[in-house]
């Protein structure tokens, strides 16, 4: 193919708002070295990542939850601070335009990744960086990728769309049921059961032989139900002591005492997110006298990512697509996404 020297798209210029995203039309289109590929963007999915990471909720000096970040920060970054301006987007299906030396891929194949990019190193062996944060993401109509995060999805029944409301979701869901050791017969619990990782995570676990309750509104209770629930708890419900196997977490905040009290004693709780609120108030002796284990989840081994692409090959999973946007419309879309109006994903097309 003959690469255009630029490209359109949206940069992050510094934390804030949704003033701080900039569409431009003159962005340069990167060139694939050695090991590296070039993709073409079919489609990118929304996720609260992007939202934390541009209003800097990664930074511990904010304590409060995504929607009430009022303050400024510099290192707001999962890894710190940001280099500006930074192209978003860690939900990538596209297609491969043009491939480095050994990249070992082919213009047309179709493509995605995790969002979370496994950089073990001897002294941090759950490094990671992120695309869409440390590197430039798919909010653009090109993506660079280094060929050995890459996964060919080009078998897969499902459309560009649906396979750019994966990588987030599903990685995210997958991994914490992993971490968690989820497993036929089990009885547990999903926070945020109607978004995104929430209804991945739900189907995921049906898919393990897990009996799963869900967290949502009532609105949006048959939603959860018909991804594999078998019952809702209101947001706002007290929890049943002592009945859950297994509680999967991405809300956080003043609820998050009786999720602990929720589990079973020997029971698991994993987190991968803090919607309502990073700051929580435990009583240590709910943990230890009941012999609590606690997952914190962000690091993806390369197999947990494999596994999901071979359900998406396979046609084994299915993600609910709520609305699609232009690119160029990503404030609407984002600010669509805080409001919790639609369950399951919205995706932007370049």
């Amino acid at each position: 193919m003959t690469r255009p020297a630029t490209m359109s798209g949206v940069y992050l210029t510094r934390h804030g708002g949704p003033e701080a995203l900039k569409w431009r039309d003159d962005i340069p289109v990167p060139t694939p070295g050695p090991g590296q590929v070039l993709v073409r963007v079919a489609a990118a999915g929304v996720n609260n990542t992007d939202i934390n990471t541009r209003v800097g909720w990664y930074s511990s000096d904010v304590t409060s939850a995504t929607d009430a970040v009022d303050q400024d920060v510099e290192a707001g970054g999962w890894g710190g601070a940001l280099q500006f301006p930074r192209i978003q987007g860690g939900d990538l299906c596209g297609i491969v335009a043009q491939a480095g030396p050994g990249a070992g891929f082919e213009p047309g194949q179709r493509v995605t990744c995790p969002i979370n990019l496994p950089r073990p190193s001897p002294g941090n062996p759950t490094g990671f960086i992120a695309l869409g944060s440390e590197i430039d993401g798919a909010f653009a109509q090109y993506c660079l990728v280094a060929a050995d995060d890459l996964y060919d999805v080009t078998a897969s029944p499902l459309s560009d769309v649906e396979i750019a409301a994966i990588p987030c979701a599903f990685g995210t869901a997958e991994n914490l049921l992993t971490r968690a050791g989820v497993t036929a017969g089990q009885k547990m619990l999903i926070t945020g059961a109607s978004g995104g990782v929430g209804l991945a995570a739900v189907q995921l676990a049906a898919l393990r032989g897990a009996t799963v309750c869900g967290v949502t509104s009532p609105a949006k209770a048959e939603v959860v139900k018909s991804q594999g629930a078998v019952d809702t708890f209101d947001r706002d419900a007290t929890l049943p002591a002592d009945m859950f196997d297994v509680v999967i977490d991405v809300v956080g905040g003043p609820a998050w005492p009786g999720l602990i009290l929720a589990l079973k004693p020997g029971g698991h709780y994993a987190v991968s997110g803090a919607i309502a609120g990073p700051v929580v108030q435990a009583d240590l002796r709910d943990i230890y006298l009941r012999d609590i284990t606690i997952h914190g989840c962000t690091h993806q081994a390369f197999e947990v990512f494999g596994r999901l692409v071979a359900m998406v090959n396979a046609g084994r999973i299915r993600p609910l697509i709520s609305k699609t946007y232009p690119l160029r419309n990503i404030a609407a879309a984002q600010e669509d996404f805080q409001s919790k109006a639609f369950p399951g994903k919205l995706v932007l097309i370049p």
